[in-house]
């Protein structure tokens, strides 16, 4: 598309040696409305469904962009949903509206050095004292932490597992709170990661997101978009890394002809978009059916699997038929290659999501 010829391609390899892509992008997106859709009116954004969201970065991740560059320009999308269906409107109007104008750029603190999909593990404490929450802890590998100008913490106020989980905006700057270290990562160059260091962090209770001991409900109630959104990416992924292919084994010629006349090279080519195409169907049915109110939490981890693992398949299968040169930094296979290796993990292991389908679906004792 037009905005990607004229305001990503001529700048993505830099913004992967970068490591985090400029505060004005944020800006640009708002302005193409590249920002608020699927996000309601009443709020800033846009509007639409889920399904319209996939469809816009359906066809971003078509058009060449990063799996860094994805998460980096759409944190929003895992930063302020908490904030929307249970902050107050100060909140809103403070964080969310902000974004949704490419002003401000959020991000979601969970993941902790000692907790990974175990949310109900999470030990960063916020203890109330007067009119603000004192939080201690850390946060790890929290994407757009490092250019973020607010981290929607999940942090522990009661010793009740699940049930002691609450949700607080930390704004950047808060006396004891600092970004310890930016992360170097095997692939999402283009995406800031941060560790996060609270100490003694004193938040106004008013930063408080919906009820206390809550958090946990209303991270559950996000992750099955996100999901959903990580199964798009691996998708996305995929396609392009078979459009890639494809057009290589057209243009390639070896032993005289182009590798397309080889059978072998067509069967894999054939089997890259056979399971692109299952990927894709599967993921927009789950992404229907949350649009129209069904619990599909259960799908959404199976969806996710599905499309990751598809990623991880067709972005090795689209390096080996570009042969010495899809093991380049120059080429863009190379790129997806290091991106997808993430997407297994990111949101959920898929160990951990299996485990959790398959409970849900009365697989379990």
């Amino acid at each position: 598309m037009e905005f990607t010829r004229r305001e990503v391609t001529p700048h993505l390899d830099q913004w992967e040696k970068d490591g985090e892509i400029p505060r004005d992008f944020q800006k640009k997106l708002a302005h193409g409305g590249f920002i608020g859709v699927g996000v309601p009116e009443e709020v800033g954004g846009d509007g639409g469904t889920l399904i319209d969201a996939c469809a816009m970065q359906e066809g971003f991740m078509e058009a060449g962009w990063s799996g860094g560059l994805m998460a980096s320009a759409y944190t929003h999308g895992i930063a302020i949903p908490h904030i929307i269906q249970n902050g107050s409107q100060q909140l809103i109007d403070t964080y969310v509206r902000p974004v949704l104008s490419g002003d401000m750029i959020g991000s979601l603190g969970i993941t902790e050095p000692g907790t990974g999909s175990d949310v109900a593990g999470i030990t960063t404490r916020a203890v109330r004292d007067g009119d603000h929450y004192v939080i201690n802890g850390a946060k790890t590998f929290i994407t757009s932490s490092v250019r973020g100008d607010f981290v929607t913490t999940a942090v522990r106020t009661a010793d009740t597992g699940a049930h002691g989980l609450s949700m607080i905006v930390v704004p950047k700057g808060t006396p004891g709170f600092t970004v310890s270290r930016k992360l170097d990562k095997m692939g999402w160059l283009a995406s800031d990661t941060g560790e996060l260091s609270y100490v003694d962090v004193r938040v106004p209770v008013e930063n408080l997101v919906g009820e206390e001991n809550h958090g946990f409900y209303y991270i559950a109630q996000n992750f099955v978009s996100e999901r959903i959104w990580l199964a798009l990416l691996g998708y996305g992924h995929a396609l392009r890394c078979l459009n890639l292919a494809a057009q290589y084994c057209r243009d390639r010629e070896t032993f005289g002809k182009p590798l397309l006349a080889n059978q072998v090279v067509r069967a894999k080519l054939t089997e890259m978009h056979r399971q692109v195409a299952v990927a894709r169907s599967y993921t927009l049915e789950v992404a229907q059916r949350y649009d129209a109110g069904e619990d599909v939490i259960a799908e959404a981890c199976l969806a996710k699997q599905t499309a990751v693992d598809t990623a991880v398949w067709v972005a090795d299968q689209a390096v080996q038929l570009h042969g010495g040169m899809g093991y380049m930094r120059e080429s863009e296979v190379e790129r997806h290659y290091r991106d997808v290796r993430l997407l297994p993990i990111g949101g959920g292991s898929t160990e951990v999501l299996t485990d959790l389908a398959a409970r849900l679906l009365g697989y379990a004792k």
